[in-house]
C-alpha cells in the first residue's frame, strides 16, 4: 500500500516538474520573439552624433543635463540592454528581484523581463502596443494589462527610463522641451496616435533626479508617479544612473514599489543576453 502510494506521489511531482518546465520554456520562446520583433521593427541610428549646438535653445536645466551626460560628438544610441537585481514590493513585503531589459531609440519600445520568489513577469511596448503578463511558477496567469491605458503607461515607462539612454531625450520631431524653471522642465513625447507627457527634475550638477508624470495604475484611475534615478556612472562616454526607483503618489501616501539596481548596461548590441 505505501508502495503504490509513493508511485502515486512520484508521478504526481513528474507531471508537475515536467509542466512547470514546459511553462518556463514557453515564456523563455514567446520572450524570445518578443526581443526579435522589438530589435527588428527599429533601425540603427549610431551614425548620428550629438553636438552641442543642438540644445542651445533648449531650457537651462535640460542644457545643464546634456553637458553632464553627453559629450561632444556621441554617437546616438540605437539599442540598449541592460540586467539589474533589486527589490519588488509583493503585497506589504519587499522580496529581491532578477530581471533583462531591451530597449530601442529610433522606434521607442522596449521588452522587460522579471523574477521574484514563485513569480516571474514580462512588460513590454513594441510598434505603439504594450502589455503586461504576470504568471504564477511560469504557468499560471495573474495579469494580462493590456489596451489604451496599458499603452500610455508602458509608453510613460520608456520616456521615465530614457535617461539610461541619453541621446533618446535629445530634441526631434518626436519629441520636445517646455520651460518651467531652473530645476525642471516638462517633456512632450509623441509615439504613433499617443501623447505622453512628464516633468524631469535636474540637481545643480545636471543630472536627472526624478521624472514625475501621470499614469493609469488600472484601467480608469490616473495616478501621480514618480521615478528616481541616481547612481551616476559612466559607460560608453555618457553618464547614466545605476538606480531607479519607481513610486505611486498616492491620496493615502507614497507607495514605492521598485528599486532597481543595474548590474549591467551596453549599447548598440541588438540581440538578447
Amino acid at each position: 500500500m505505501i508502495g503504490k502510494i509513493c508511485v502515486i506521489i512520484g508521478g504526481v511531482v513528474f507531471v508537475l516538474i515536467t509542466t512547470l518546465i514546459m511553462g518556463d520554456r514557453m515564456m523563455k520562446s514567446e520572450l524570445d520573439k518578443d526581443i526579435e520583433k522589438l530589435f527588428a521593427d527599429s533601425e540603427n541610428i549610431s551614425d548620428k552624433v550629438y553636438t552641442s549646438n543642438q540644445i542651445k535653445d533648449l531650457p537651462i536645466p535640460v542644457q545643464r543635463y546634456f553637458n553632464y551626460a553627453l559629450k561632444e560628438d556621441q554617437p546616438y544610441v540605437s539599442y540598449a540592454r541592460l540586467q539589474h537585481g533589486g527589490e519588488f514590493k509583493a503585497s506589504k513585503n519587499w522580496v529581491s528581484i532578477e530581471g533583462e531589459e531591451h530597449f530601442t531609440v529610433q522606434k521607442p519600445g522596449f521588452v522587460w523581463s522579471g523574477n521574484v520568489p514563485y513569480f516571474s513577469a514580462k512588460d513590454i511596448y513594441i510598434d505603439g502596443t504594450g502589455n503586461l503578463k504576470v504568471k504564477l511558477l511560469s504557468l499560471i496567469k495573474i495579469v494580462d494589462a493590456k489596451g489604451r491605458e496599458t499603452d500610455q503607461g508602458e509608453l510613460l515607462r520608456w520616456l521615465g527610463e530614457a535617461p539610461l539612454f541619453p541621446t533618446a531625450l535629445l530634441p526631434s520631431e518626436n519629441l520636445r522641451w517646455e520651460p518651467i524653471d531652473n530645476d525642471s522642465a516638462k517633456v512632450i513625447f509623441t509615439d504613433k496616435n499617443l501623447t505622453i507627457e512628464g516633468v524631469f527634475y535636474f540637481n545643480e550638477e545636471g543630472q536627472i533626479t526624478q521624472f514625475k508624470t501621470k499614469r493609469y495604475k488600472d484601467k480608469t484611475t490616473l495616478e501621480n508617479f514618480t521615478g528616481h534615478c541616481s547612481d551616476y556612472r559612466t559607460v560608453d562616454g555618457m553618464k547614466v544612473p545605476f538606480y531607479l526607483e519607481a513610486v505611486w503618489n498616492l491620496v493615502s501616501g507614497d507607495l514605492s514599489y521598485a528599486k532597481f539596481k543595474i548590474d549591467r548596461i551596453e549599447y548598440n548590441n541588438p540581440s538578447k543576453f
